[in-house]
């Protein structure tokens, strides 16, 4: 049923010496949703996914994929989950059908069914006119369906992806957004670890945001955004030297700390929603002899839901999870 948790953790603990990595990680996902893993670096995303595909033992707690124990039946969940790293698998002097059929085949499938399996998903994945081409004269986009391809050799219940954008343009995350969104739309469950929180906010069911080895928040993308507050005001400042004068006038009239931007010039802060508010602010941003290059309003986004629970706004995307 779709209600029925593909994946199941309890209690998960994993310790790297004195650093507890994962501590006390507790997390449902339903069947046939995505479910986006935010975090900073280093707050065990990676950690979790790798105890989740049976490459780490974890300390403490146990996890269900598909209803079977990672940890005490670890080579059957193999057959029940696929995963796609940060990083394409994929052997780059291959073709991308060689390299389709040389996994199935890793997967003990005979060599007529390989060659079945690896034209099914190269036309699933829109890959058949490059099939023969080297993985090496792939763009970025088309590596990373191929890696996706290959992690569904075997049509696993669950699909785990560690960063699946990391490094692409915009159209190759179009790509593979697109990919993903179809696989879920054929019943696949989806986790995935992302920095991109718009990609968590256009793909996910479910987010969980995980903080210093704990999950701290949990829930539907629109539900964590109406915990964080109502609309918010972003004030982008002439002059670098406004940013400080700024913030003051907008933490002594909101009674919230604004976050400030230096790079963009900008400051953002919480607004209550009363009547009039925005031009109570610019009047005191003027009084402030702040000089306003550009003012915006805008609803809550996964970026406010990272900072409320996290204490930080999201780290870049090009670092390590």
């Amino acid at each position: 049923m779709a209600d029925e948790a593909a994946v199941l953790v309890e209690g998960m603990v994993k310790r790297f010496g004195a650093t507890e990595a994962l501590r006390g990680v507790d997390l449902q996902v339903p069947e046939g949703s995505v479910c986006g893993v935010l975090g900073p670096n280093g707050a065990g995303k990676t950690t979790l996914i790798r105890v989740l595909t049976t490459l780490l033992l974890p300390d403490a707690g146990r996890a269900l994929v598909d209803g079977i124990d990672v940890v005490a039946d670890a080579e059957r969940a193999r057959f029940r989950f696929g995963l796609a790293g940060q990083y394409a698998a994929v052997d780059e002097r291959l073709t991308g059908r060689g390299n389709l059929r040389m996994f199935a085949r890793l997967y003990r499938l005979s060599p007529k069914q390989a060659r079945r399996r690896a034209d099914e998903l190269l036309e699933r994945f829109e890959l058949t006119r490059a099939a023969d081409r080297v993985v090496e004269t792939y763009s970025g986009g088309m590596r990373r369906r191929l890696d996706l391809a290959a992690s569904l050799v075997v049509s696993p219940s669950v699909l785990f992806l560690d960063e699946p954008t990391t490094g692409l343009d915009p159209r190759g995350r179009a790509e593979v957004w697109d990919a993903i969104r179809d696989l879920v739309a054929t019943g696949t469950t989806v986790v995935l670890t992302t920095q991109y929180l718009e990609e968590a906010d256009q793909l996910a069911d479910l987010v969980a945001v995980i903080d210093s080895g704990r999950v701290v928040a949990r829930g539907a993308p629109q539900a964590l955004k109406a915990v964080t507050g109502g609309e918010r005001l972003e004030v982008t400042v002439l002059a670098v030297d406004d940013l400080a004068p700024a913030a003051d006038a907008l933490r002594s009239a909101t009674g919230i700390e604004p976050v400030l931007r230096p790079e963009t010039r900008t400051l953002d802060t919480g607004m209550s929603g009363a009547p009039g508010e925005v031009a109570r602010l610019v009047r005191e941003l003027d009084a402030a002899g702040v000089v306003i290059a550009h003012l915006n309003v805008r609803r809550p986004s996964l970026d406010d839901v990272f900072l409320r629970f996290t204490g930080h706004p999201a780290g870049r995307p090009e670092a390590a999870a």
